[in-house]
């Protein structure tokens, strides 16, 4: 069985020590970041169970993080670890998805629980997905992401890495209104930031492939926002 693994994003050493050494001990596989910018590179660059995020960090702050990591991901768990008056952090870090918090200092057996409820949540959710909804759809277009075919009207349709990236990112988040630094930021990263004119030049891209040949178009522009993926009725 393989282990389950955390990313401990804390700029504090002697935290972060305690930390990897108690979470090893339980047997989880652990991942270190020290500050916001390397922590995301360390997300992007692999699939993790669960990240523990502390809020105050250098180059990047805890909450822009986990704004960033949301647009992308709306599944993986984040507990946020936070100073103890810090009343807005856990506002915003609530609002922006983090499934948990807790504050500085904190008892290590606490912890612990929190991570094994978290994950005990994801296990009881995202599982079936996995297993049983290979496909993701929206009106006569579906993707499947394990063999990343696409498929409209029982059409094969070829796309480029990026073509594919971005249509799905549209699919996952279809009937959402996406402005182009959102979808920029989700596909691209976080090195095209401003060049959104690149996401024009795709969504054209794929509107070749996606919606020419068909009566009915699925990507639609809202006008002075972005682009949304949406059959209308």
């Amino acid at each position: 069985m393989l282990k389950e693994s955390i990313l401990i994003v804390e700029d504090e050493e002697k935290i972060l020590r305690l930390l990897e050494i108690e979470l090893e001990y339980e047997g989880y596989e652990v991942g270190k970041a020290t500050n916001g910018l390397d922590a995301f590179e360390s997300y992007r660059a692999r699939k993790w169970d669960l990240i523990l995020l502390d809020v105050m960090l250098p180059e990047m702050s805890g909450i822009e993080l986990l704004r960033r990591i949301r647009v992308k991901d709306s599944i993986i768990p984040v507990i946020l670890l936070t100073a103890k008056d810090s009343i807005e952090d856990k506002v915003s870090g609530l609002d922006l998805g983090a499934n948990d918090y807790i504050t500085k200092p904190f008892r290590m057996e606490e912890l612990l629980a929190r991570i094994r409820a978290v994950l005990r949540i994801k296990q009881a959710t995202i599982p079936k997905l996995e297993e049983n909804d290979e496909w993701i759809y929206v009106s006569d277009l579906k993707i499947n992401e394990k063999t990343r075919e696409v498929i409209r009207s029982d059409n094969d349709i070829a796309l480029t890495p990026k073509e594919y990236d971005l249509l799905l990112y549209l699919l996952k988040n279809k009937r959402q209104v996406l402005d182009r630094e959102q979808i920029l930021e989700a596909v691209w990263g976080y090195d095209y930031f401003g060049e959104t004119k690149i996401v024009d030049v795709y969504i054209r891209y794929l509107r070749k492939k996606i919606d020419a040949n068909y009566d009915h178009p699925l990507i639609h522009t809202v006008r002075g926002v972005g682009y949304v993926l949406k059959e209308v009725t």
